[in-house]
């Protein structure tokens, strides 16, 4: 069964090859505008690109790669090193280079890595080098994977995502540290004296970003900086963190994912205490269960699959010669049930003995 806009099928009932042309004609725009978008010009609006992009996909149109390739001396194929995809952003991430990629022409070849250490990384790039791919996307936010991201760079154009402070690699970044500044003061309003936080991995970009933001708040509203507890961003890892903040006198918690938030709610309730009566929890990137857990989670939102197709347009602009400046992508703060004002009289529940059904929860087998 046909749908609306697809290519009408030639005499005989067979199917044609969606062309440029079909696809000018769904998105209403020029057959330049979209040879523009399918080579990763930045000359097209935002909008229109996006236009293009749908009619791409609804049309399942691909370009002639071996033609391409015979005029710009290019594979038309982007290489992507990248750590287990079991985490939430990384993931994401993924789907938006795929999906820009495709839009514009480009097979993806992902490599991924079972740790990021240093030679592993530059392993999977020197792989991704043999397979002649134009550029590359790192999706590596480790410390330790800068180095042989940059090395890499030397040998074809490479982009990160998101950024890594210093590695000295173009990048497709969001503002983190707003973000974290906005969830503090939120908490802050609020009525709280101060802000506990949990922060993920001190060796992440990403949990420096939220842990600085987070600081940053509490020195300009002069109030005291408590502790950081840093977790793994697993929920396990919350709950220990938990544990820690609440035996400090924590009311109000931002934590540096949603997965160690969902920890730290675990230990509030375990304590006889409530969220958010007793105490606030906040965490970051809006995974899909956190508007379904009890109470629903305040989080911040992060579009991480336009961070990749972001990554994608940077990569292209390299390779074209010219600078592309994706420009942040600032996270939105979600305001569920899970925050509230502070407790107005010290809090009385929670000092029995944890009971014995409700034992530290096993941290997930790798």
């Amino acid at each position: 069964m046909s749908r609306p806009g697809d290519p009408a099928p030639p005499p005989g009932g067979t199917p044609r090859t969606p062309v440029l042309a079909d696809v000018a004609e769904l998105a209403g725009v020029s057959q330049q505008t979209v040879s523009r978008v399918v080579r990763g010009s930045g000359s097209v609006a935002r909008r229109t690109r996006e236009r293009v992009e749908q009619a791409i996909a609804e049309l399942g149109y691909q370009p002639n790669a071996a033609a391409r390739a015979l005029v710009t001396r290019r594979s038309h194929r982007i290489g992507v090193v990248a750590a287990s995809t079991s985490l939430y952003g990384p993931a994401l991430t993924l789907v938006g280079v795929q999906e820009a990629a495709r839009a514009a022409g480009y097979s993806v070849t992902v490599v991924m890595v079972s740790d990021l250490l240093p030679a592993t990384v530059a392993e999977a790039f020197q792989e991704l080098r043999g397979q002649s791919v134009d550029g590359a996307i790192a999706v590596v936010p480790e410390d330790a994977s800068q180095a042989a991201v940059a090395a890499a760079d030397a040998a074809f154009p490479c982009v990160l995502a998101p950024g890594l402070d210093g590695a000295g690699v173009p990048d497709a970044y969001w503002s983190e540290v707003a973000a974290a500044r906005e969830v503090t003061e939120h908490l802050l309003s609020l009525g709280h004296r101060t802000v506990h936080h949990v922060g993920g991995p001190g060796d992440w970009a990403e949990s420096r970003a939220r842990s600085t933001g987070w600081r940053t708040a509490l020195v300009e509203a002069m109030r005291v900086v408590p502790r950081p507890v840093r977790g793994d961003w697993t929920a396990a890892s919350g709950y220990r963190a938990g544990r820690e903040v609440l035996a400090a006198g924590a009311t109000a918690v931002f934590c540096g994912n949603d997965h160690m938030a969902i920890g730290v709610v675990r230990a509030v309730t375990e304590r006889g205490l409530s969220v958010p009566g007793d105490v606030s929890v906040v965490g970051f990137d809006d995974v899909p269960e956190a508007a379904y857990l009890n109470p629903p989670l305040t989080t911040v939102h992060q579009d991480f699959t336009e961070i990749g197709r972001r990554c994608v347009r940077v990569l292209l602009g390299r390779l074209a010669q010219r600078v592309v400046e994706p420009g942040a992508v600032t996270p939105g703060l979600v305001l569920r049930a899970s925050t509230g004002p502070a407790p107005s009289t010290p809090r009385t529940g929670g000092r029995a003995p944890t009971p014995p059904a409700a034992r530290e929860p096993a941290a997930p087998a790798p």
